[in-house]
């Protein structure tokens, strides 16, 4: 009996190509992929606690925005639709000393904005927004400029360090105290 040479078995390579192309399939579906969005908030710095000083704050400067578990906006002690948020804020922000009830200048104006853990992420998120879109307008209404103008100032690196908008930011800051979530409403 000779012995032969035995040749090696072929591997079939276009199996293997589908099989990776499965995997890659479904990888494709299976995995997620992160879409996070959300707000766009710059923070104060960081301070030691032992600097930590009791800001006081007469009544009269501090706007008051509460939202319900049941998505309601209580503003100044009355109900109200978020569409009036806006320019009640802006009025407030505006005030100049004018009314008793309103801020003494827009340098001193605080909204202080508090909702209740079920309020519904969307109203906050309007609420928010609201409360924003009030500053862009007092700011870009104090340059001159239209608020498309504005946000395109703010948001252009160059044009970001322009005086004219940094004394916007001076002259009415963007002043929002948010306080701690509560769990008072039914849901």
């Amino acid at each position: 009996m000779a012995r032969g040479k035995r040749g090696t078995p072929e591997v079939n390579a276009s199996s293997m190509a589908d099989i990776a192309f499965l995997l890659l399939i479904f990888f494709l579906v299976t995995t997620t992929i992160a879409s996070d969005k959300g707000l766009t908030l710059r923070l104060p710095p960081k301070r030691p606690p032992d600097a930590m000083d009791e800001v006081k704050l007469k009544d009269r400067n501090v706007f008051n925005v509460l939202v319900n578990s049941n998505n309601q906006l209580l503003v100044e002690e009355e109900l109200m639709d978020i569409k009036r948020l806006k320019e009640e804020a802006k009025k407030f922000i505006m005030n100049n000393g004018r009314d008793e009830r309103s801020s003494e200048s827009p340098d001193k104006a605080v909204i202080s904005l508090k909702h209740d853990r079920g309020t519904k992420y969307e109203v906050y998120i309007s609420v928010m927004d609201e409360l924003k879109k009030a500053y862009n307008e007092l700011r870009a209404e104090y340059m001159g400029v239209t608020v498309a103008e504005y946000l395109e100032m703010e948001n252009d690196e160059k044009k970001s360090k322009d005086p004219k908008l940094e004394e916007a930011k001076q002259k009415i800051p963007y002043q929002l105290s948010e306080a701690e979530p509560t769990n008072v409403g039914g849901n």
